[in-house]
Formats: structure tokens, C-alpha cells, sequence
């Protein structure tokens, strides 16, 4: 018997109905993506904090930070000198320079990695302390939001830092306006640490004290700190000093990559992934935690809410509004009234009570 194929109509129905099924499951595969990016970020997160938890076993107690301090001295690998720093934020940044020396062998030649002293290594780094702890990779996945592409293509291309790549900067200023402009983000030891920073932001006060020296938000951008100008100690912290663990947030994902348009943490829409100080992760929205409070400001007393714009590195997420928004956003846990002592999600506090 001679078989007939497809006639015109009936082809064309049959498109019809697979573009329908498309049309209904397509989002549904979005969201099912999106939803096991997230199991991994929380399992990710996770795991920091078991290994945190075992360091401040080994650690007196501390929260994981840089533990090199100024005025002691330290092997410096690439001219097998030692080194003292003048203070704990040079101390620290010579430590990630070990650290990723022992860990690449970059000591020598073109892509030696440099000396970055001009940079605060306490927020997108500090993980670099529990790599070596655990004797692991400094580009392992787990440092990385599953979602965050552009951070797991630098992992796997550690040298791709030059012109060309799509590292923060490394091919000069944008030159669409709305970025932030401060020309130190071109420097070649600030470029070549991308590969080995997270995706995971440590609250300031994980390593910096509640009150007092300390660092505290600037107006210009939220990416830079500033210090108030006295010489900070800072890796000090224990996890005795935090009040409230379960309702104090340690570390978060600095984008909410599974909503559309990826919002930075601080929009009050936003739930990113986020790790407490007793190890449980937490995805409540951001706006329902409690307001933050600049440091400086309530060093003199003054309780005042912090808010800023939200200014996009190079290649990062663009605000909502797209480039120049100017729309304030609360900083929340990130700048928390109390430091240690305060609290994010105070309604985690309630439930516990029964209340």
C-alpha cells in the first residue's frame, strides 16, 4: 500500500499544536530552571556555612576572614621575601595574593598575580580564607550563584582578563554612562581577582567591629566602602557576637538571578539566597527585613535609614530603571543597626518564640 505523507492543512495544524504546547510549557521550563538554580545556590550556601562552622572550630570561634595582620611578616612568593603590611587592609590583600599564588603558581611573568592594595579584599574574597582552609579549589562552582554565567566563565577561563574578555572593566571604561567610573576598577590586579571572587557577598560586620573604626556605605556607589579614617582592625569577629543567629543574615547572593532582570539584592522585591549565622538559608524577600543604618551614621548617634542608587560594575546587572536610575534602595542586612548584635528578619525571632 503507497503511503501518503502530510497534507499542507494538516502539516500546518500540526505546527499550530506544538507551537501551542510550546507557548504553555515554555515558562514553565523557565520557572523549573530557575527553581533548581536556586536549590543549588541554597545547597551552595549551605555548604559555606558548614565549612565556616568548622573553621570557627579550629579558629577560636571566628568568623572566617583574612587573618593576617599588620606589622607581622609573611613569605611574599614572588621574590621569596618577607613582607610586612603597614595595616590589616594591606595585610589581607597580601594574603589573597598567597593564597591565589599557592593556588595558581602565578608568582612570576605576564600573568603573575599582583599585589591588589588598592582594593577592600573583605567583600567579594573573603571565601578565598575557607578555600584554603579546606585545601580546595579557589574556582570551585560552589562560590558561584548557578546562575551566575558570567562568574562560572571566568572560572573556567582564569587568563581571559585582557581586551576582549568580559571581566569587569578589562576593556576600559563602558562608554554608555550609568556604570560606576571609578578608574581603579581597570587596574590589572583588580581584573585578574574576578575569576576567583563569589557570587556571594559577607555582611561588613563579619569582619569589621559593630562600633567604632569601622567602615562604613558611601552615596557614589555601592561597590566601594569607606573608612572613617583610623586604623581599623578588622577579622576579629566571633560567632558569639552575633545576637540573633537565625534572623542574622552572614552572606547573600548580591543578585536575585532568578527574577526576571536579575535585581540587585537591595530592590524589596528581590529574595535572594541567603545564609544565617546558625547555617540555615533564608529566601524571604529583602523587603521584609529590617532598614539598615549607615555605621557612620550611628557612630554619632544618628539612627538614620541608609539608602542609595544602585550603580552597575561593568557587565554586572543594570538597574531596573536601566542605566542612570536613581531610584534609593534600603540597604537592609547589609548595613544592619547593631551590627552582630541587631537583627534582619525579626519575624524569624517571632515564629521561634511561638508568638
Amino acid at each position: 500500500m503507497k503511503s501518503r505523507g502530510f497534507s499542507l492543512v494538516e502539516l500546518v495544524s500540526v505546527l499550530a499544536v506544538v507551537a501551542s504546547m510550546g507557548a504553555v510549557l515554555g515558562p514553565s521550563v523557565g520557572q523549573m530552571r530557575g527553581q533548581m538554580r536556586g536549590v543549588s545556590s541554597e545547597g551552595n550556601l549551605a555548604t559555606i556555612g558548614q565549612v565556616g562552622a568548622m573553621y570557627s572550630l579550629d579558629h577560636e570561634d571566628r568568623i572566617f576572614s583574612f587573618t593576617w595582620r599588620a606589622g607581622e611578616p609573611y613569605l611574599n612568593l614572588q621574590n621569596g621575601k618577607m613582607t610586612v603590611s603597614q595595616d590589616d587592609l594591606g595585610a589581607a590583600a597580601r594574603q589573597v595574593q598567597n593564597i591565589l599564588h599557592r593556588a595558581t603558581g602565578r608568582t612570576s611573568g605576564e600573568f603573575r598575580i599582583q599585589n591588589p592594595n588598592t582594593r577592600l579584599m573583605h567583600r567579594r574574597w573573603s571565601h578565598l580564607v575557607l578555600a584554603d582552609y579546606m585545601g580546595g579549589s579557589v574556582t570551585d562552582p560552589m562560590w558561584a550563584d548557578p546562575a551566575d554565567t558570567n562568574q562560572l566563565n571566568w572560572q573556567l577561563n582564569p587568563l581571559d582578563y585582557q581586551e576582549g574578555s568580559s571581566v569587569p572593566y578589562a576593556n576600559g571604561q563602558p562608554a554608555e554612562a550609568g556604570y560606576d567610573d571609578l578608574v581603579s576598577w581597570q587596574e590589572t590586579r583588580i581584573t585578574q581577582l574576578w575569576p576567583f571572587a563569589s557570587s556571594y557577598q559577607v555582611v561588613p560586620h563579619a569582619w569589621m567591629q559593630d562600633y567604632g573604626n569601622q567602615y562604613f556605605p558611601t552615596a557614589t556607589t555601592p561597590h566601594v566602602f569607606l573608612s572613617n579614617g583610623f586604623s581599623i582592625t578588622l577579622g576579629e569577629r566571633r560567632f558569639d557576637d552575633v545576637r540573633f543567629p537565625s534572623a542574622k543574615v552572614h552572606m547573600f547572593e548580591e543578585f536575585d538571578r532568578e527574577l526576571a532582570g536579575s535585581p540587585y539584592f537591595a530592590y524589596d522585591h528581590a529574595a535572594p539566597t541567603k545564609l544565617m549565622f546558625d547555617g540555615s538559608i533564608n529566601t524571604a524577600m529583602s523587603g521584609l527585613a529590617a532598614s539598615s543604618v549607615s555605621s557612620d551614621d550611628y557612630r554619632y548617634g544618628r539612627k538614620i535609614v541608609w539608602e542609595q542608587t544602585y550603580v552597575p560594575l561593568d557587565t554586572f546587572p543594570v538597574p531596573l530603571g536601566g542605566l542612570g536610575d536613581e531610584t534609593l534602595l534600603n540597604m537592609r542586612y547589609r548595613w544592619t543597626l547593631g551590627g552582630l548584635s541587631g537583627v534582619d528578619y525579626p519575624q524569624v525571632i517571632m515564629r521561634g518564640s511561638g508568638r
